[in-house]
């Protein structure tokens, strides 16, 4: 496996260990729809909580967060869509990130809730 996949299945492991330790139930890791991915779905009370992890072993060329584009969030908001309506949920949705940076041994966990909001115009 490449080191940047490696790098990527560590930071999803510490992310949903993150959200447990936070009380939310882990329903969904790696679900796919269609040409879409989401790496974690959780639910906290009321809240869908859907995960994008994005992890990185520098900060050099931005934050793991920036690394979320509006393609990857049209997908996701697409499969979302699909995963409510086939679990018959009745939820509020909320699109998360959670930036992760590993850098010599050091881990950086950032969760950002509400993290972007999509309108189809």
């Amino acid at each position: 496996m490449a080191e940047h996949n490696e790098l990527g299945k560590l930071g999803e492991e510490l992310a949903v260990d993150f959200l447990t330790e936070k009380g939310y139930e882990i329903l969904e890791t790696n679900w796919t729809f269609q040409k879409a991915e989401v790496d974690i779905i959780a639910q906290k009370d009321c809240f869908l909580a859907v995960v994008e992890v994005k992890t990185r072993s520098s900060v050099d060329f931005g934050l793991p967060q920036d690394f979320v584009k509006p393609k990857k969030i049209k997908l996701l908001v697409k499969a979302i869509n699909e995963y409510v309506i086939a679990n018959d949920l009745d939820v509020e949705v909320r699109f998360d990130i959670i930036a992760i940076h590993v850098c010599e041994g050091n881990v950086k966990i950032e969760h950002l809730e509400e993290a972007f909001y999509y309108f189809d115009n």
